[in-house]
């Protein structure tokens, strides 16, 4: 079998065709998540501790010139490099919050598996019965 005719088994598995859609899923539950903690969490988060906001928390790694203004956004077009903890933080809590709504959803679905009957075995075939009932008669 040809190294092409193997890709393309392996390509066309419904395995993969379920990876390729999960990441696609993946990528827009990802910006949901961002724009639930950017715009929802981290304002609330930021009002309960002060009105902070975690994302223009920095530190500047080289002397910053007057004329340029002392925010992340000015600093970094300066060319400028810093430190941007702020923006770690905010990552990190975008992970923990995905993360858990990954869990609770995974122990949905899990749960709806289980609620879910299970099948019935399946009759043995006509022949096995047959066999079975000669093999009882004869040790009769």
């Amino acid at each position: 079998m040809g190294m092409m005719q193997e890709f393309k088994e392996f390509a066309i598995k419904g395995n993969v065709m379920d990876l390729a859609v999960g990441v696609i899923i993946g990528a827009a539950f990802g910006k949901i998540v961002d724009s639930v903690v950017g715009d929802l969490i981290m304002p609330v988060v930021g009002r309960v501790v002060g009105g902070l906001d975690f994302s223009s928390f920095f530190i500047a790694l080289k002397t910053v010139p007057p004329e340029v203004a002392m925010n992340l956004a000015d600093l970094k077009k300066a060319g400028i490099p810093v430190f941007a903890y702020g923006s770690f933080i905010t990552i990190l809590i975008n992970f923990v919050i995905l993360a858990f709504i990954i869990f609770m959803l995974v122990k949905w679905i899990n749960r709806l598996k289980a609620d879910a009957p299970a099948p019935a075995p399946a009759a043995d075939p006509e022949e096995v019965v047959l066999l079975r009932q000669i093999r009882d008669s004869l040790q009769k």
